[in-house]
């Protein structure tokens, strides 16, 4: 009777092989599941290997059980509310291939599949009992015999004469070894639900924590700041986000209180306070989809700015911009940001309402502009995105112009954002615009998916041409004989052409 010990911290059973007489014992390293697997049963007794500094001549068997908690922290740090990096020691056994230290770059190459992927963990160390070598670490789950090498790998095994015989090694993992999620899965009550994603804004990392994790706030912003380069500071945010200034309450859960940072956005620089202003990376895509409707010489009236996602791109690509922003803070760096970008002469900042900004500024612009030649005819689009209120303030176009109404290729576009929970939110953000401006937009309407913002709550961009007859006070056009500009729709029956939702995904 022969005994096999099964290593790698999975499943620690010895077994034993019936009817095998020594002379007849077959050499482990050619030993597979096939031939062994009929004949092994528990044994009664352990087995123990001796090994030298962490690293024995591992049996290839392949272990029947894998244990899923292997590169999980130790279970004792479950309920940490104050981060103690010296409780996450843990020793796992690993597999290792030995091969000559002159041979290894190439042999790497070759095994990317199956190396070992962990934070902070040397793949390649010194072999301790041959100097002239090396031991690669090994994925234990994808790597206990020799069956899991490809025919591709070791084919290169074979031309570089590596032995594909694997031994185990004692590897010591210690809080940098571990990834944020399993760190916080580790900490958080046991089946609720880890944070470990988060909005970067420059240095912080904006974190909007449910209710059963905070009593682990500030564990989990350190963690937030550990585990990613360049995270000095976490935040979480502590109130929604105010219509008026467009900015939340926020407490610091770890790392520095300075706020003031810079991101780089579409190829564009922006330094703000995130205290104060409005910022959202999330909608990088929806910036850039915008800038690309523009061509060079169009006007852009954006009436909720912010500190300039959508002016300076436009402003960059020789637009003329007219940004708006009623937050003071907003408004600064508003002005800082196009100088910063060198759009500065391209740009007209205000610091209004956007009702009065729409009314004013943006209606002493439309009655310049559309009164200008034929000839000289730029696209005028108007950005409006404050979702939780934008369509309120469609309110302002009605009967905006005087005078005799320009053809339907001039009219402005505006490109509406809101929020919808509607089970058919195209549908709903239509008939909540149209509603505003007295007028259907069911036809003449296209409707984009920003981003899913919440179970059921999607966030939208409205896009529409203003009627002639909402926005001049006495057209001599007729919303009859008016002829829109064709716009993406889809029709769904006679009665109703739904606009058409269009996303990125």
């Amino acid at each position: 009777m022969a005994i096999l010990w099964k290593p790698f911290g999975f499943s620690r059973r010895l077994l034993q092989v019936e009817c095998c007489h020594p002379n007849e014992l077959l050499s482990l390293s050619v030993l597979t599941r096939r031939t062994l697997v009929p004949g092994l049963r528990k044994a009664p007794s352990i087995l123990q290997l001796g090994q030298r500094q962490g690293f024995s001549t591992m049996p290839e068997i392949e272990a029947s059980v894998r244990d899923p908690e292997l590169f999980s922290p130790p279970s004792d740090v479950r309920g940490m509310t104050k981060l103690d990096r010296t409780a996450f020691k843990k020793t796992v056994s690993v597999p290792v291939l030995k091969a000559r230290k002159e041979v290894v770059n190439r042999l790497m190459r070759a095994l990317k599949r199956v190396a070992l992927q962990r934070p902070g963990i040397k793949r390649v160390i010194e072999d301790p009992q041959d100097g002239d070598s090396r031991l690669i670490m090994l994925d234990p789950y994808k790597m206990l015999t020799v069956d899991g090498f490809e025919k591709a790998e070791l084919a290169v095994l074979e031309e570089l004469d590596v032995n594909p015989q694997l031994s185990e090694y004692n590897l010591e993992l210690t809080y940098e070894n571990f990834k944020s999620e399993e760190v916080l899965r580790a900490v958080l009550p046991e089946g609720q639900d880890v944070t470990s994603g988060f909005s970067r804004v420059g240095h912080i990392a904006h974190l909007n924590l449910r209710d059963h994790q905070l009593p682990f706030k500030h564990l989990i912003g350190q963690v937030m700041i550990d585990k990613n380069p360049g995270i000095t500071s976490a935040v979480n945010k502590t109130s929604n986000i105010d219509n008026t200034y467009r900015n939340f309450q926020m407490e610091v859960l770890s790392g520095e209180e300075n706020m003031l940072t810079k991101v780089r956005e579409n190829n564009y620089t922006y330094e703000f306070d995130f205290s104060k202003v409005y910022w959202n990376p999330r909608l990088s895509t929806e910036h850039g989809r915008i800038t690309e409707l523009l061509n060079p010489g169009d006007v852009l009236f954006d009436v909720f700015a912010g500190v300039g996602p959508f002016a300076i791109p436009a402003a960059g690509k020789k637009c003329t911009v007219f940004a708006n922003d009623l937050n003071p803070e907003s408004h600064k760096w508003l002005l800082h940001n196009c100088k910063l970008n060198k759009v500065d002469q391209k740009v007209k900042v205000f610091n209004m309402d956007g009702k009065d900004f729409l009314q004013g500024p943006v209606r002493e612009e439309l009655m310049l502009r559309l009164g200008l030649s034929a000839e000289e005819k730029p696209s005028i689009h108007i950005v409006m995105n404050l979702p939780a209120k934008a369509i309120e303030f469609l309110s302002a176009f009605k009967s905006l112009l005087d005078g005799q109404p320009c053809s339907s290729e001039r009219l402005p576009t505006v490109h509406c954002y809101c929020f919808s929970k509607d089970a058919n939110p195209a549908k709903d953000v239509c008939q909540q615009a149209g509603a505003v401006l007295g007028v259907s937009l069911e036809t003449r309407s296209s409707v984009h998916l920003v981003r899913n913002v919440a179970p059921n709550k999607e966030m939208l961009c409205i896009t529409f041409q203003i009627p002639a007859a909402t926005l001049y006070e006495n057209p001599t056009l007729t919303v009859e004989n008016y002829e829109e500009p064709s716009l993406k729709r889809q029709k769904t029956d006679d009665s109703f052409s739904e606009p058409q939702i269009i996303s990125d995904s």
